[in-house]
């Protein structure tokens, strides 16, 4: 070929820099297609076309080792360039495995396909493609085949990409089983392979098998990295071993690895079951800080932590700091607020999340439906129950269980209702409920209630004849009975007592058939009887007892009850003292136990007098406010009127209510002039 002179060349240079400028200006002009473009070009030679199909060919492969070139479109080259591009190999790549995805799981099949690869085939194509892939049947036959066909510088690299086409569909099994092949092939597994199971187990909900991964570890060299430690904070928390969890946990806040809202949401879920609420609202404010931003399973995970914690409360500080953010409530945020409200009792705020759940169409079920019954029957919520019932009737989803007729029995009890509580006794048995032993107590405290003697001897038959056993609540129920009973009638309640407790029989006897005794064997028989039950009813047994003496008139079995409930610390608190007060407590009592326990106080006061030592500037009376669970008069108006029968100058405080104080000066005159009559 003859050279070309120095002004050819020159002429050459001015016509490539005018075809250059037009160029420019059709560019600028139809940008769609004559903008210069980069591509990534080698050395293979390309046919001229891709898979388009399982029948058709593949085209040739270019080399991994390029670099990037300046093409102009409209050169004549520029498609035979980009037929031999890196992203034209690239394309030609994920054709083929969109084909091997939708043959059938054959090596025959599976080979034909991939036997116009070239033979100067690489490691990096194999990745390539089998990445791509999502077919867990066809991948192992496709696996094999570059198996056979490279010769790999590290095998595990295509087994990890296998794995991963694993954990598309969640096939932890064949995930397992390629594991065992590696090993038979002496192929070394790495971090990047049970990091894959790990993940794939977790998404699997299978927990303990991510622990068991994980574990195997380090039997093979590996070291897990911040990701895999933080994805078994999840693994361990779900699968109960919350001390393993709570371990990674505080590493991962020493050693500042991130962690992802499912991780969080865990730990919140952990903390709740095992109790902790408290730690919940601590991984709460610990997410914010390292600004993380919650998300609705998180606020949800924490509703439903503080409806368990029954603190309704923080469930609407948290609500609150949802809407804030802009997430809406779903389905899973109502009934988790409703559970949190109606277990807390806060009726008018579950009352409008029912509302509200109404009016946009939110389907109930009967375990929520059982929630709002069961808060109107604790605060005698008679009329809202009733509604809410013939709304559940209306259901189609929800049908009434044994805890729905509870609830509403309860209710009817509570007011005395006899009849409706009768009636729906009689809905629950043909509805194929047997009545519970809480609700036979709830007829026992209706027949109480009304002096229908007759009918709680009735329902304690009834018990017996279901096979159940009194338990320390229904004889606590039967006992405050007891306590409402004419003497004359007390007979027949006797011989129930003595059955369900005998232990409880025979101090009923010594307060009711006034037997004598020595030696202490009352305070005894008591001491015995508190010994036996739950701490939880030992305060309404020692209080109904004490109401039983006070109506039995026997005002010195009524002191020694009080003073072995102090010494077993059944009472606590009852009194305080400081340098400017002192003071009683009475609103954790029955009406018998304060009246008992103010007689006592008002004794110890005039024993301080007689000591000669001094009173303290002020002394009160505390009976809280509101209506008294023991009376429908309220605690404080019961006290009033006995300190007017005893003269005593004690007056309720304006700004404290259901406080009665008095100073030091006037005490002390009525304590002497009380030593003066009784002198």
């Amino acid at each position: 070929m003859p050279m070309r002179g120095r002004g050819q060349r020159a002429e050459g240079r001015g016509q490539r820099e005018q075809g250059g400028k037009m160029a420019y200006n059709l560019c600028c002009s139809s940008p769609s297609c004559l903008w210069p473009v980069k591509l990534k070009v080698g050395n293979w030679p390309y046919s001229s076309s891709c898979v388009s199909g399982q029948s058709k060919s593949l085209v040739s492969l270019c080399s991994s080792s390029s670099s990037y070139i300046w093409v102009n479109p409209r050169s004549p080259r520029a498609k035979e360039l980009e037929r031999k591009s890196y992203d034209a190999r690239y394309t030609c790549l994920l054709h083929l495995a969109h084909s091997l995805d939708s043959c059938n799981p054959s090596l025959e099949e599976v080979s034909l396909l991939l036997k116009h690869l070239p033979s100067t085939l690489i490691q990096q194509d194999a990745v390539i493609l089998i990445n791509h892939m999502s077919n867990s049947s066809v991948v192992p036959f496709v696996l094999s085949y570059f198996l056979r066909r490279l010769s790999p510088t590290r095998e595990v690299i295509l087994y990890n990409v296998t794995l991963k086409v694993f954990r598309k569909t969640r096939d932890l099994d064949a995930m397992e089983n390629l594991f065992d092949e590696m090993l038979h092939r002496g192929v070394t597994p790495d971090n990047v392979t049970f990091s894959t199971i790990i993940s794939c187990a977790r998404i699997c909900s299978l927990p303990n098998k991510a622990v068991h991964w994980f574990e195997k570890m380090s039997s093979f060299g590996c070291e897990p990295d911040q990701v895999t430690y933080s994805a078994m904070i999840d693994a361990y928390g779900r699968a109960g071993n919350i001390d393993m969890a709570l371990r990674l946990y505080d590493r991962a806040r020493t050693e500042h690895w991130r962690l992802d809202t499912v991780t969080f949401s865990t730990l919140i879920k952990m903390y709740g079951l095992a109790g902790n609420y408290d730690g919940c609202l601590n991984v709460y404010q610990e997410m914010k800080v390292l600004g993380v931003k919650p998300n609705m399973v998180i606020y949800n995970t924490l509703l439903d932590a503080m409806g368990r914690a029954k603190r309704p409360w923080q469930a609407k500080t948290i609500y609150t700091e949802m809407s804030n953010s802009g997430f809406s409530p779903n389905w899973v945020t109502y009934a988790s607020l409703l559970r949190a409200y109606g277990r807390g009792r806060y009726c008018q705020d579950a009352l409008l999340v029912y509302k509200q759940m109404k009016e946009k169409g939110m389907e109930m079920n009967t375990h929520l439906y059982n929630t709002l019954l069961a808060m109107c029957a604790d605060l005698g919520l008679a009329d809202e129950a009733f509604q809410i019932f013939e709304d559940m009737k209306t259901s189609t989803t929800c049908l009434s269980d044994s805890w729905t007729f509870s609830s509403l029995i309860t209710i009817y009890s509570c007011s005395g209702n006899v009849l409706e509580a009768e009636r729906m006794l009689s809905e629950m048995i043909e509805s194929g409920f047997q009545p519970t032993i809480f609700v036979l107590t709830s007829l026992v405290q209706c027949y109480g209630k009304v002096g229908r003697t007759d009918g709680v001897v009735k329902t304690f038959n009834q018990l017996l004849d279901l096979g159940l056993s009194p338990d320390d609540r229904f004889c606590g129920c039967l006992l405050n009975v007891i306590t409402q009973t004419p003497k004359e009638e007390l007979g027949q309640l006797k011989e129930c007592v003595d059955k369900a407790n005998p232990k409880l029989g025979s101090v009923v006897r010594y307060l009711v058939e006034g037997l004598e005794e020595s030696d202490g064997v009352f305070r005894k028989e008591a001491s015995e009887l508190f010994n036996s039950i739950a701490d939880e009813v030992k305060k309404p047994f020692c209080n109904s007892l004490i109401d039983l003496c006070v109506n039995l008139n026997l005002m010195d079995r009524a002191c020694e009850l009080l003073d072995l409930g102090l010494a077993l610390e059944i009472y606590t608190d009852i009194q305080s003292k400081s340098q400017t007060q002192w003071s009683l407590h009475l609103k954790s009592l029955s009406l018998g136990a304060s009246l008992t326990a103010l007689h006592a106080w008002i004794n110890d006061l005039s024993k301080v007098l007689e000591s000669g030592e001094e009173l303290p500037p002020l002394l009160g009376i505390n009976t809280g406010h509101g209506k008294h669970r023991y009376s429908d008069k309220g605690l404080a108006s019961v006290v009033e009127s006995h300190l007017n029968e005893l003269n005593a100058p004690f007056h309720e405080a304006p700004d404290k209510a259901g406080w009665f104080l008095t100073t030091q000066v006037a005490a002390k005159s009525w304590l002497e002039s009380r030593e003066f009559v009784a002198a």
